[in-house]
């Protein structure tokens, strides 16, 4: 291996080692946020703030509060009115004086607020209150009164605020023409099923989500025969080149230009469900109480007298599975990976067996070919996509990972066939 060529071939180990380790920094920071506090933070007994200082209109206000004591601290729970005292001014922020406005009644039942442990942060969960308190766009001051225990809360308010705004042209596009689609039909499967069963009409849902995207899947799957299929010629033009990286990249274009063959059109079957993925994560999000997903459902569904099942083979597909399902789909998507490449396996491994009995040296010296662009780019995919989908399976709702692994299976599937008529 020449001088270069060992460079880049440490760069792409470089590469790859950078984007996994980022990676998982940034999923130890999501997972334990405290470990990670300023100093500032440290310093301070308790603090109230605003998961998100602007809060999109069809979304609720979640709150984060810190608790740096060496006491377990408990929240009042005043249900049916909210947590915290509630000011509201259409521009400008209200001051936290005075009467808070009153909040009559709730739009799902409060769920339970849960004592934060010292040293530790939680979440003041507002949802239950999403119409009925923060239903209009403007600015929002809240309050939260503190118990008399542990001695340093008493007779603490802490206050924070935050916006509410009206969602942009994307996102009302967005949900207009994928969320609000996915939950009525959602809806309209589960009224079917007995039981009203979320993981079935999951599953019923995903069947249809992929029959309607059969062609484009086809069209991806073309795409990876087309770059198979001048995989030869591209071998020659490393070959011819061998040492010359940017001439290899110019000739690879000029290929790929001249065969019409679009190298990320391979990547349209993963890439294309990302938004069907975004989109049932908000449908599911408060799938519990379908009274909380109003701005998506249709007129027809907005009063029903039944909410989903979301008990399915032992699971809450409302809460992420962090045991089951992750394994599973870093199982599956590793083996769906390896079959959309086998066929190109298939075929360097036919050419190395013709060179070896022809005796056709591999490069100067023998040396070992480089990894191109294509090979680098399936490797990459091959052992990072499938771990960063477990990843994000154990942070989303156990629903999205069912209909993300019922669309493995059924890629799998396909793929098998596309295989065997190649």
């Amino acid at each position: 291996m020449t001088e270069k060529s060992k460079r880049r071939h440490w760069a792409d180990l470089f590469l790859i080692f950078a984007i996994v380790y980022l990676g998982t920094q940034m999923g130890i920071r999501i997972l334990f946020p405290e470990k990670f506090a300023s100093a500032e933070q440290q310093a301070i007994h308790f603090s109230l703030s605003p998961q998100d200082a602007t809060v999109k209109s069809g979304h609720h206000p979640v709150l984060t509060l810190l608790n740096n004591t060496d006491h377990e601290l408990s929240i009042t729970d005043r249900c049916p009115a909210p947590p915290v005292d509630v000011y509201y001014a259409e521009n400008g922020t209200p001051e936290a004086t005075g009467d808070p406005e009153i909040v009559l009644g709730v739009d799902a039942p409060c769920a339970a607020i849960s004592p934060i442990p010292a040293g530790k942060q939680g979440l003041l969960d507002l949802a239950s209150w999403k119409y009925a308190a923060f239903g209009r766009n403007g600015y929002y001051t809240v309050a939260l009164t503190l118990p008399p225990q542990p001695a340093a809360a008493t007779g603490a308010v802490l206050k924070t605020t935050f916006t509410v705004y009206e969602a942009g042209w994307m996102t009302q596009t967005f949900r207009a023409f994928v969320s609000k689609p996915l939950l009525n039909l959602l809806v309209f499967i589960a009224s079917i099923v007995p039981g009203y069963n979320l993981g079935v009409a999951i599953i019923i849902l995903t069947i249809i989500v992929k029959l309607l995207l059969f062609i484009p899947t086809q069209h991806g799957l073309e795409g990876q025969k087309k770059l198979q299929a001048i995989q030869p010629k591209i071998e020659e033009v490393r070959k011819r080149f061998t040492g010359n990286q940017q001439k290899i990249n110019e000739e690879t274009m000029k290929l790929w230009k001249e065969h019409k063959v679009n190298p990320f059109q391979s990547l349209l079957p993963v890439f294309i469900q990302f938004p069907i993925l975004i989109g049932l994560f908000y449908a599911v999000r408060d799938g519990s109480h379908l009274a909380l997903s109003t701005h998506l459902l249709y007129g027809s569904y907005k009063d029903l007298p039944w909410t989903f099942g979301t008990m399915f083979l032992g699971m809450d597909l409302l809460k992420p599975s962090v045991y089951i399902l992750p394994p599973l789909l870093v199982a599956m998507q590793f083996f769906q990976m390896k079959l959309s490449f086998a066929m190109a396996k298939k075929k360097a491994d036919a050419r190395a067996e013709k060179q070896k009995a022809e005796k056709v040296p591999e490069g100067p010296k023998g040396e070992k070919m480089p990894l191109n662009q294509q090979e680098l780019q399936q490797k990459m995919m091959l052992y990072i996509l499938p771990f960063m989908i477990g990843f994000f399976a154990i942070k989303f709702p156990a629903a999205v990972s069912l209909y993300w692994g019922v669309s493995t299976v059924f890629a799998i599937g396909q793929q098998i066939v596309v295989n065997r008529k190649g």
